[in-house]
């Protein structure tokens, strides 16, 4: 990513339109800023005039007192105005960021697995929480604290002037030294944040990679090596943000150091200015009490401003990050508008060619039909292709050449919606989500009994473990479903598949990785679930398919064979030597 030098108004004017509904919040706020800014620099004009009245001039402890408890009103009408402007701008902030949390969040569910096979979860988890939670500073301590800061340096130099020009001048000499200082605080502060974020998505991506594959990690005894290259992935980390402390550590001093040469300019030419002669001038005593206020109130916003603005700068670099995601066209192309569709028709594949990058083609000139009701089967080698054309029917990814017709629809003129509804798959890695049993199986669906969900454990034979788990259908699985084995975990896969009772279903390599007692569970649990449906079975296994009407035998992407079990076997072919291999392994 190129440096940025300046804020980039384009992203900032695209950041405004999500505060748009909001805009009552963002007056509210601005309002009080406004009178916060008015009211702070009158009040030592206030202070300034009541000590050269009721004690320089004419002491008066009466009316002093009096004034005292309006400089104390207005103090608490300050408080509350500070109040007001920080809940109305935060209340805006976490607003704005809950709209674009929810926009990203739905914008990434409908991305191809393209983009996901590509993507680090980890730096897609930093665009989703920690980039959107940085732009809330904007609205929350930035726009609206820059805008505020602002209108208190005019109001303050302002009255300044209007009270003594002379002064003003003499307390300004270290301004051009205060504004240099905040140009190269500033340019620290850009370089650091954009080191900040790199970090951070690299940081997040490493932990998440890492924990997801605890289970390598330790199998093959890289805990000390990964801990390493964790120690330089955080050294990394530690050092974009000591940056910024370091820019803040030099500058926020320098602020009090000019700050105070003010202060002190202004009561060494008070002290040189009363010779002798005047003595008995005592005009300056109360423009002096209001300078020495002023001067905190001027360096302050000066001081904060540089702050704010990096605030700013920091939020602005982040929505660049979180709009890039926003404005990247992985989405699966929604072109259907059939909503009904009678998927009791034949499935049919003519010329198909698909391939995940350029023309490296994966699947090539692939020509089947699959009957309604029929159990079909995919055997071959690993890379064979079996996968990808489970993956076109879901349109997971999408084919390049050919067609791939239900009945006379083409697969693209049905909605996605009706499609996947009607479409289940049980995949060979069931993912279960840290919830309830019975939440897994439904996937949060309340049209889903739990009598029915009952009945489906039943029905794939499932139900006997589940009722032996402390809560039965309300245990809670813990992340992935660790606590369970994964047959458990695959007969949680096959009873979700069945309470959603597709019309068409693809088991991917269901049982390869169960033992035999979980395997002979889960070929009953196969065979009432694919009973009465059309059933596509990618197979590791040989012995699971032997009943399949037709078993298509795939490699490299073609299909080489087509038959059944009996009709393959008496063929000297590819299934055959699968078989022979299989069956003969002790």
């Amino acid at each position: 990513m190129a440096k940025q030098s300046k804020i980039d108004f384009r992203i900032f004017r695209r950041l405004l339109k999500f505060a748009k509904p909001y805009r009552g919040l963002l007056i509210l706020a601005f309002i009080c800023t406004v009178l916060l800014s008015i009211l702070g620099p009158l009040r030592p004009m206030i202070i300034g005039n009541m000590v050269q009245k009721y004690v320089v001039d004419s002491p008066n402890t009466s009316l002093f007192f009096q004034w005292t408890l309006i400089v104390g009103g207005i103090l608490i009408f300050e408080a509350l105005l500070q109040f007001s402007a920080a809940y109305f701008s935060n209340l805006m902030a976490q607003s704005v960021i809950r709209d674009i949390r929810v926009k990203v969040f739905n914008h990434l569910s409908t991305f191809r697995m393209q983009f996901f096979d590509r993507s680090p979860v980890g730096g897609l988890v930093t665009r989703v929480v920690s980039d959107i939670e940085a732009i809330s500073e904007v609205f929350s301590s930035g726009l609206i604290d820059i805008l505020g800061d602002l209108l208190m340096l005019v109001v303050v130099l302002a009255l300044m002037f209007t009270s003594n020009w002379q002064l003003s001048l003499l307390t300004l000499i270290p301004i051009p030294i205060l504004i240099f200082a905040t140009r190269v605080f500033a340019k620290a502060m850009r370089k650091s944040f954009q080191q900040e974020g790199t970090a951070v998505h690299r940081l997040n991506s490493f932990v998440q990679e890492r924990l997801t594959g605890m289970n390598i990690v330790q199998v093959f005894g890289r805990e000390k090596m990964e801990y390493v290259a964790f120690q330089e992935v955080n050294k990394t980390h530690r050092q974009a943000h000591v940056n910024a402390v370091w820019a803040f550590s030099i500058f926020f001093p320098v602020v009090e150091f000019l700050s105070s040469l003010s202060v002190a300019l202004l009561i060494v030419w008070c002290a040189f200015s009363m010779t002798d002669e005047k003595v008995g001038d005592k005009q300056l005593f109360g423009t002096v009490f209001s300078f020495t206020l002023w001067i905190q109130m001027l360096f302050r916003p000066i001081r904060m401003l540089a702050d704010k603005f990096n605030i700013l700068q920091r939020g602005i670099v982040r929505a660049d990050k979180v709009f890039e995601l926003l404005d990247t066209h992985e989405h699966v192309q929604e072109s259907g508008t059939v909503t009904h569709c009678d998927f009791e028709q034949p499935l049919k594949f003519e010329h198909v060619y698909f391939a995940y990058k350029d023309e490296d083609w994966v699947l090539k000139d692939i020509n089947l039909t699959i009957q309604p009701k029929e159990t079909i089967a995919f055997v071959g080698a690993t890379g064979a292709g079996k996968t990808s054309i489970v993956n076109l029917l879901s349109r997971f990814y999408e084919y390049q050449k050919g067609t791939i017709h239900i009945g006379e629809l083409e697969l693209r003129e049905i909605q996605m919606d009706t499609l996947r509804k009607n479409i289940a798959i049980v995949l060979q890695d069931v993912f279960l989500f840290s919830d309830t049993i019975h939440n897994n199986i439904t996937l949060g669906n309340e049209e889903i009994s739990r009598e029915e969900v009952i009945a489906a454990a039943k029905a794939v034979g499932a139900d006997s473990f589940i009722e032996k788990l402390p809560n039965g259908y309300d245990y809670q699985v813990g992340e992935r479903g660790g606590v369970l084995s994964v047959g458990q975990r695959q007969l949680l896969a096959f009873i979700r598949a069945y309470v959603y009772n597709p019309h068409i279903l693809i088991l991917d390599e269901a049982t390869s990785s169960v033992d035999n007692e979980s395997e002979l569970l889960i070929q009953r649990a196969t065979e009432q679930l694919t009973k009465g449906r059309t059933s596509i079975v990618i197979a590791h296994r040989l012995s699971t398919i032997q009943a399949a009407d037709k078993i298509i035998v795939l490699d490299k992407g073609e299909i080489q064979e087509i038959g059944s079990h009996e009709e393959l076997l008496r063929k000297d072919g590819m299934y055959r030597k699968l078989h022979s291999m299989q069956f003969t392994k002790k």
